[in-house]
């Protein structure tokens, strides 16, 4: 009987979702060209129906999976939750190993930030409030297409960066460790060079400019994973003396998966982090 009750509240939550929550799909961010035979990847926008705000602060959402897999159609209920609470969510798909490599996943969620900053008013987005957030892969996606400053994003103009079960934050420790084979096509995703592993290393582009952090890690979680933000969060020590990792008693993926549940204490935690962050 509990089962079937919280099957009900689950499926009553997602109608509340759809209503109160507006989907715009396939919406382009880059262009294809002679050099990309792939379909161009696109992103879907989720904005809240019914608020009041004529400016409301906006969260970019990247999709882990090894860098080699995963779609942003999977994480619907978490725009629309997020979106339920008055902030527009973008949900980008972007192109996947082999097709690319670390570093073409980076410049297309680059894109995505700059498409964001130019276009999200378009849709009641506060450009001036733009979060940045990523499960996994996405995690490193995510703070590395800020970081790093060949990728053109200025850290000023991110409001804040919320880590959600990060991997791949110093690549260039893991790699030299691990070095990369064909399984997941890690070496198709970052070569053989330590160079590049450290181009790719979100651990070391921090300084006094990077924006604030959240940082969540699950205590059952990948041993890579813990080690990375551990490393990670020592380094930005010296820079944001306050941030911890906020730990949760779950495995990698429900890490994710807790935000299509409306009723996640992890909106509240986000939210307040994200008030703090206004200027």
């Amino acid at each position: 009987m509990r089962y079937k009750i919280g099957i009900l509240v689950f499926l009553s939550s997602i109608i509340l979702s759809s209503c109160a929550t507006k989907k715009i799909t396939d919406v382009s961010y880059l262009v294809a060209s002679k050099e990309n035979t792939i379909a161009a990847p696109k992103l879907n926008v989720f904005i809240p129906r019914n608020s009041k705000a004529k400016s409301l602060p906006v969260l970019i959402f990247v999709h882990g999976g090894y860098w080699n897999s995963g779609s942003k159609g999977t994480y619907d209920l978490l725009g629309r939750n997020f979106s339920r609470k008055d902030v527009v969510t973008v949900i980008p798909d972007y192109t996947l190993s082999p097709d690319t490599d670390y570093d073409g996943m980076t410049k297309q969620i680059a894109t995505v930030i700059q498409w964001t900053k130019d276009s999200i008013s378009k849709y009641k987005g506060n450009p001036n409030q733009v979060f940045v957030t990523g499960h996994s892969a996405g995690g490193h996606l995510a703070a590395l297409a800020v970081m790093n400053p060949k990728y053109g994003i200025k850290p000023s103009g991110i409001s804040g960066i919320i880590l959600n079960d990060a991997a791949g934050l110093d690549m260039k420790h893991y790699l030299e460790e691990n070095p990369p084979t064909s399984e997941h096509d890690y070496l198709t995703t970052w070569g053989s060079s330590p160079a590049k592993w450290q181009d790719a290393s979100p651990i070391y582009f921090l300084d006094k400019n990077t924006p604030p952090f959240l940082i969540y890690v699950g205590d059952k979680t990948y041993t890579s994973i813990k080690v990375t933000n551990k490393r990670f969060i020592d380094a930005l020590h010296p820079f944001q003396p306050e941030v911890t990792a906020v730990r949760l008693n779950k495995k990698h993926v429900p890490m994710v998966t807790q935000y299509f549940w409306p009723y996640s204490n992890r909106f509240n935690e986000v939210m307040d982090f994200m008030k703090s962050q206004q200027k």
